[in-house]
This record gives structure tokens, sequence and C-alpha cells, in this order.
């Protein structure tokens, strides 16, 4: 099982969904900066650094999706 995304790749992150607010974020555009190994549940993990923020988040490969 391979990574999808390459480093400095920008990517669009979608929320994890309401819980508990009103509204669902708009996807938002990260950049990986960072490959993560392998977990024990055998899912693809990333380092993402925000465009328009100073924030940086560890995502799965299943909550990104490539920017058009």
């Amino acid at each position: 099982m391979s990574h999808a995304y390459a480093l400095n790749e920008d990517v669009l992150h979608r929320g994890q969904g309401p819980q508990g607010r009103v509204t669902v974020e708009q996807p938002k555009v990260y950049t990986i900066v960072q490959r993560l190994p392998i977990e024990a549940d055998g899912r693809l993990r990333y380092r993402i650094r925000s465009k328009l923020e100073n924030i940086e988040r560890v995502a799965t490969e299943d909550q990104l999706s490539y920017c058009l």
C-alpha cells in the first residue's frame, strides 16, 4: 500500500462533519508536509499545513482529495 499524495502537493481536506455544529465546513486547501508511516489500522496518514491559517494537522487519506 502506498501513499497517493506527494510532498508539497496541495489537497482539499474535508472536515469530519457537524459534531454539534450547525453547518458543515467547506473543504479547505492544505499542503502535504509529511507522509506518515502506516499505522496498525492500515490507514494512510499525512501531516498537512493550511494555506490560509497557521494550522497543521494529521489527516487520513480518505479525508483528502485533489485540488482542481
